[in-house]
């Protein structure tokens, strides 16, 4: 009995726990996931800053002359109060004086010796306020947020040395086949490049996770027996490719009996992607068994095994699991009774699926930057119709 995407999906994240949080240095936390919200212990600016070169002075009293009495420089505050009739030289980003509420563009300044004739001014021309960024005590940056280079940016201009991110899952992945060749390797004349677990490791990391292959094994039981038993001894989820289906040579799932693993799914109604089958070791870790063909192995680790890493990194999977409208280009042939991820390319004119979805063409992988997905027994569509897509990429 083939279990649907959202209950193979429910099955796999229900007992799914944030893993523990750890704290990095901000030049190390790109790409991390925060593990609490940030918030602002100072006002930025700290003060009311300048917005040109030019004078600060008080616009109450302009238009008229006024005497120059000195510079606020950035990084060199003028520490005395402007009085009334006064102005200061300042430059771009340094505090304004006390005092002083308005600042006269260069430009417009007419200067004679230590005298400047300024136009009317109103409060606030040209004046960056304290504040006018964000205040102490407000949150900057949400919990579960991702710290891309922007974050970095608020999180630098807010004095945050460190982040408090969640720890990332370490995902080890396993290959097997007795036609399975490392790529750079010499194969035989019935063997091919190991593709799968490059792709399922690439995909993990855009996800957040730490990830790491091995060199593919045999199709025998005891070597993928003593491959997860070692693999399962540091990882927060293993992931197996091939021998998922049940035909004389797949041996990882007798393996995963002795090892005691729970399976949680035997096999999921999606296609590419069939013998897809989920469990949980006894230590606690999570094991994904994939199908060997590259499409099928990297369709569903985009469905599944990006739910999975970013549920233990934020708590849920809302990203991985969210969808976005697109309009076909062309037509859709009717779907079976399997829900469908097609290959597709989305640009700007539409989303246009990739004809050939034969699951072994990594040609065909390679040009997609999206899923459209098919529900059970959808009709035809046609050019216009809208579909529901998810990206590859996390970002």
């Amino acid at each position: 009995m083939l279990t649907s995407v959202e209950a193979a999906l429910a099955h796999l994240l229900a007992g799914v726990r944030r893993l523990p949080s750890e704290l990095v240095q901000l030049d190390a936390a790109a790409g991390r996931t925060l593990a609490e919200s940030v918030q602002a212990n100072r006002d930025q600016p700290p003060f009311n800053a300048s917005v040109m070169d030019g004078y600060a002075l008080h616009a109450a009293s302009t238009p008229g002359e006024l005497r120059i009495v000195g510079e606020s420089a950035a990084g060199r505050a003028l520490q005395d109060t402007l009085r009334a009739g006064e102005a200061v030289r300042i430059s771009t980003g340094a505090p304004l004086p006390e005092g002083a509420d308005a600042v006269l563009a260069q430009e417009e300044a007419r200067v004679t010796a230590d005298i400047l004739t300024s136009p009317k001014l109103v409060p606030q021309t040209f004046v960056r306020r304290r504040g006018g960024d964000f205040r102490a005590g407000d949150i900057l940056l949400p919990d579960a947020r991702i710290i891309d280079a922007n974050a970095i940016a608020l999180l630098a201009g807010a004095g945050v040395a460190k982040a408090s991110v969640t720890r990332a899952p370490i995902v080890r992945i396993i290959a097997n086949g007795d036609e399975l060749v490392e790529p750079g390797g010499q194969t035989g004349a019935s063997q091919v490049f190991d593709s799968a677990s490059y792709a399922v490791s690439a995909l993990a990391r855009d996800w957040g996770a730490i990830a790491y292959t091995a060199a593919p094994l045999r199709d025998d039981e005891r070597a993928i027996l003593a491959a997860a038993t070692h693999a399962l001894s540091d990882c927060d989820i293993l992931v197996i490719i091939g021998g998922a289906s049940v035909g004389p040579h797949d041996h990882v799932r007798p393996a995963m009996t002795k090892l005691g693993a729970e399976m949680l799914v035997q096999g999921i109604a999606v296609r590419p992607g069939r013998p897809t089958w989920f469990a949980r070791a006894p230590n606690g870790a999570y094991v994904l068994g994939l199908p060997g063909n590259p499409a099928s192995a990297l369709v569903c680790a985009r469905l599944f095994l990006a739910a999975l890493i970013e549920a233990m990194l934020s708590g849920a999977a809302k990203q991985a699991r969210a969808s976005e409208p697109g309009i076909l280009t062309g037509p859709m042939a009717a779907n079976g009774a399997r829900e469908s991820y097609v290959r597709a390319i989305v640009g700007e004119r539409g989303v246009t699926p990739i004809a050939d979805e034969d699951s072994s063409l990594m040609s065909v992988l390679a040009r997609s930057n999206c899923l459209v997905r098919r529900v059970s027994n959808a009709v035809p569509a046609g050019a216009g119709d809208q579909v529901q897509l998810f990206r590859w990429s996390r970002q």
